[in-house]
């Protein structure tokens, strides 16, 4: 069976971390640009940060310098690490496939592009 799978949400207090996983079965996730993406209760979707085929990576202003995303290839897995967070990034995080595949860049704006979605992880950040 194709898909991906979300895990590594929970509850944190504001200026924790946490590390999201991406992690895909059925398919390799080598060959794609891989987008995280967060909808929080009320609000639209909105891409988070973004990485390339070949690893090059994009981030929101929201959360540049706080959140980094990076793959592992061997394990067939994407990673977000979020440290510092805020009250604001409590969302259900998804991760998805882009149907573009280029080398260097990628895009988290484009949420049309992906086509391959997890089911999601809760986070939520409060005291």
């Amino acid at each position: 069976q194709v898909q991906l799978l979300e895990s590594g949400g929970d509850l944190v207090q504001p200026g924790g971390s946490l590390r999201l996983s991406c992690a895909a079965s059925g398919f390799t996730l080598a060959g794609a640009a891989i987008g995280w993406f967060r909808q929080a209760p009320g609000k639209e979707r909105e891409g988070v940060s973004c990485i390339s085929r070949g690893g090059f990576a994009s981030h929101a202003d929201s959360v540049k310098g706080r959140f980094t995303i990076s793959r592992d290839n061997a394990k067939n897995t994407v990673y977000l690490q979020m440290n510092s967070l805020k009250p604001e990034d409590t969302a259900v995080y998804y991760c998805a496939t882009d149907r573009i595949t280029e080398y260097y860049g990628c895009t988290y704006r484009v949420g049309s592009r992906y086509d391959r979605w997890g089911q999601g992880t809760q986070v939520t950040v409060s005291s």
